[in-house]
């Protein structure tokens, strides 16, 4: 009983994989990939090579190059379907990284320009070398239960409107038996993939974490999920224990032609940053920043972000062609340690040029 068991879980998690990695991400209107980041997991330095392959399907009408592939450093090396794909065809771009910089971790880029995309496909990999294998619960640190990971929070990066954005971490079943891990209460357009599943015991796993753009939400957005052990809950001095995922969603304008970006917004700000001098912690900051649109259509601004954990802005209006408007910043300083201070406030806005503005307010606490 206990070998069919095992022969049970096996092919649950074989065919939990195929299913996962299956999932076709979409890029624009005519490409698919079937992923975009490779994790390599945990590898030891003098395993050698690395060697991972992309998929990229046409789906459009009308054939498609792979003109180019660059790679962020000559440690990595990339080839690459040459001949045009017709649609419904399938290319292939094949990554090997020398993996002998280091027992460290590693996270290259891979930029792929293609015929029918206006700006280029980002791929990664990325892995730990290290110089022995350590034991899961110590390569993975923080334990959800049976459940070990080396981050609880997220960085998926910039997402533009429209489209979707992943990022895949590794995480590891420290148990000594299999480990069925699902998601609950999860926020809403965020989706989760965890290949194997069941994950085998004392093995690894992959989890894919996918935000889906929202017309709703611009800037920084947080998303989270609960994690379910074998049907249980996780929880900490009474608390349940939870995964962040956040993306930045900003507006996307690839299909603006260059006449259309030239004819856009453009903020000119009379200073980018506001210093508010010396002043006792406590005290409230009121920073005023003013602008003039140099464009030949109107700006407007989605959302401010501000990296401190209390502050309001007041209304930014949107300013016609020509027009100087001016908005201020609230920051209460309560929270603060005393010293320098540099907070960075983040407008997403419609500008083509601009579409991500960071200004500045500094001074010293005392």
């Amino acid at each position: 009983m206990k070998i069919a068991a095992n022969i049970m879980v096996s092919l649950a998690a074989l065919l939990t994989g195929c299913i996962a990695a299956s999932a076709q991400i979409k890029i624009g209107d005519s490409i698919e990939v079937d992923k975009i980041t490779h994790n390599f997991g945990d590898v030891l330095l003098d395993s050698g090579p690395l060697s991972c392959e992309y998929t990229i399907t046409n789906t459009g009408d009308e054939p498609c190059v792979i003109y180019n592939v660059t790679t962020s450093c000559g440690c990595t090396e990339a080839e690459w379907t040459r001949q045009p794909l017709k649609k419904g065809e399938k290319g292939k771009i094949s990554v090997s990284y020398s993996n002998d910089e280091g027992p460290y971790p590693f996270d290259k880029s891979v930029t792929v320009y293609l015929s029918n995309l206006k700006k280029p496909l980002i791929l990664k990999l990325k892995g730990v070398s290290q110089e022995k294998m350590r034991p899961l619960e110590s390569q993975y640190p923080i334990h959800f239960g049976a459940l070990g990971l080396r981050e609880t929070y997220i960085k998926c990066g910039n997402l533009e409107q429209g489209r979707s954005k992943t990022e895949t971490i590794i995480v590891a079943n420290i148990s000594s038996s299999p480990l069925q891990l699902d998601f609950k209460d999860i926020s809403e357009n965020l989706d989760i993939q965890v290949s194997p599943n069941p994950v085998p015991a004392k093995s690894t796993a992959e989890i894919s974490f996918t935000v889906n753009s929202d017309k709703d939400k611009w800037g920084k957005n947080n998303y989270w999920a609960t994690p379910v052990l074998n049907g249980r809950v996780i929880s900490e001095n009474g608390k349940i224990r939870k995964l962040g995922v956040w993306a930045f969603t900003k507006e996307n304008f690839d299909d603006l032609s260059e006449s259309e970006i030239s004819k856009g917004s453009m903020p000119r700000f009379a200073s980018s940053t506001f210093n508010f001098g010396k002043v006792p912690v406590g005290t409230e900051i009121h920073a005023t920043f003013k602008l003039k649109n140099e464009g030949k259509s109107c700006f407007c601004v989605y959302k401010v972000d501000v990296d401190a954990c209390c502050y309001s802005h007041s209304d930014i209006p949107v300013a016609d062609p020509g027009e100087e408007i001016t908005f201020r910043v609230h920051l209460d300083t309560k929270d603060m340690h005393a010293g320098e201070c540099l907070k960075i406030v983040t407008l997403t806005t419609n500008s083509p040029l601009r579409p991500i503005v960071n200004l500045f307010i500094s001074g010293i606490l005392e």
